[in-house]
């Protein structure tokens, strides 16, 4: 018997983050800026030769057992997984039931700001492309993730993250107000990408969010054409353009002024995005020598990001190791979303 396994990376959210908000790129279209990493969202999917369909996130320690149907009902617990059996099932498989063993993983904690629910759905959909011999590519495995997560499943937030994880690399995104998604991957000189490595701090707070409550409030604001807020965004959007042309050229302490006039923007668009700690671990880390930070994803938590001067890292991760909280070690990644098949012994029971 064949097994099949799947990874996807997940990113840092450099600049642009909530103007792939639908309410935000009808009217006035959206640019982010994201670099994948090499922490990943795992999948495997196991066929049985016993009518059933079984889950399990392993590091939520989360797991159930259905009968084997067409359709999961979505109930709060496993949604994700649910939501992207359903769509397999009836979009690629004439609504027969698969019966398969549905196991994920992540690197990092759920609500960490690096884009993981997304990957793991794409990773779960590339699982079952492998599986299946789909004919997707990577703009359609990542418009499927979304539609899943947004459309079927309801769950606030944007379009970058599954199109970051589905290409991998650095890539420059717009969302056009019609829909449409291009992806631009930057073809960043080797010794850019080096420099901009040995420049980035990764700080875990060990604070981990719900990011639906600052999308919505978001979304709000721009539906109810909150001038401030909006204004903000546009600023966002600015910010990804200029982080772009900095990084392009290896202007490393222009892409640090760029990314701190988006942070602060950021912070204007939604009234949670920071709070006392995440001011605290700034200040922090500017004491120390940093040059520009901002949280990594809607922000609330989860992971920040930081700027530094090389001479300067080591004081800084120093600094920010004496707050709660974990300074991670990161690299960027050209791959993404990767599927393959590997042996393994008949599994004949439950």
């Amino acid at each position: 018997m064949v097994i099949i396994r799947a990874r996807a990376p997940l990113r840092l959210g450099l600049g642009g983050g909530g103007t792939d908000l639908p309410e935000f790129y009808e009217k006035f279209g959206g640019k982010t800026l994201s670099a994948a990493i090499d922490l990943y969202a795992h999948t495997t999917v196991e066929p049985l030769e016993y009518p059933a369909v079984e889950i399990e996130a392993t590091d939520l320690e989360k797991s159930d057992r259905f009968e084997l149907v067409p359709r999961l009902e979505p109930s709060g617990s496993l949604d994700l997984h649910k939501g992207v059996y359903n769509r397999i099932v009836s979009d690629f498989n004439k609504g027969e039931p698969l019966a398969c063993r549905l196991m994920t993983y992540s690197d990092v904690p759920a609500g960490s700001g690096l884009g993981s629910s997304s990957a793991m759905v794409v990773t779960m959909v590339k699982a079952f492309v492998e599986w299946l011999n789909l004919p997707l590519d990577e703009y359609e495995i990542a418009s499927l993730a979304y539609d899943i997560e947004r459309k079927d499943l309801g769950l606030s937030g944007g379009k970058q993250d599954q199109y970051s994880a589905a290409f991998g690399g650095i890539n420059f995104i717009e969302f056009v107000p019609n829909g449409s998604v291009i992806v631009n991957p930057l073809r960043v000189k080797n010794w850019i990408v080096c420099e901009l490595e040995t420049s980035l701090v990764l700080f875990h707070t060990g604070v981990s969010r719900q990011s639906a409550e600052i999308i919505d409030e978001q979304a709000r604001n721009i539906l109810n054409s909150e001038s401030d807020s909006i204004e903000a965004m546009i600023s966002l959007r600015d910010s990804a353009v200029e982080m772009k042309a900095a990084l392009l050229k290896g202007r490393i302490k222009d892409f640090a002024v760029a990314m701190q006039r988006s942070w602060e923007s950021k912070k204007a668009t939604a009234h949670s995005i920071s709070n006392p700690f995440l001011d605290e671990v700034f200040e922090t880390a500017l004491r120390a020598g940093a040059l520009a930070g901002k949280v990594s994803g809607a922000g609330g938590g989860g992971f920040m990001m930081f700027l530094v001067d090389s001479s300067k890292r080591t004081s800084v991760a120093r600094a920010l190791e004496q707050l709660d909280g974990t300074v991670r070690p990161c690299h960027l990644t050209d791959r993404g979303v990767e599927g393959w098949r590997v042996n393994a012994p008949n599994r004949l029971s439950p």
